[in-house]
């Protein structure tokens, strides 16, 4: 059971890094045109895009992948404590 524990950490963890990459890369001109660019919005954007239905943009600025982070931090904290419950 330990190995799966460890495994939904690591999975939240890079993608939490993946969300983070992709949020940079929206302050430099074209990076998210890139290949890398490209590749991240792919796996990044439709979990963002959830939050984007209910979050409206204060002007210029995007919370939506920090509500998307805080909630899928919260998810996997619940999921790993119910995991460790099961073990």
């Amino acid at each position: 059971m330990a190995i799966v524990i460890n495994l939904v950490q690591n999975v939240i963890m890079i993608y939490t890094l993946l969300i983070f990459a992709w949020v940079l890369m929206s302050w430099f001109p074209n990076a998210r045109e890139s290949g890398i660019g490209q590749m991240i919005g792919r796996i990044v954007e439709p979990y963002i895009d959830l939050f984007r239905q209910f979050i409206p943009r204060l002007g210029m600025i995007d919370l939506s992948p920090l509500v998307a982070l805080l909630v899928m931090r919260f998810a996997g904290d619940g999921l790993i404590f119910l995991l460790t419950r099961l073990a």
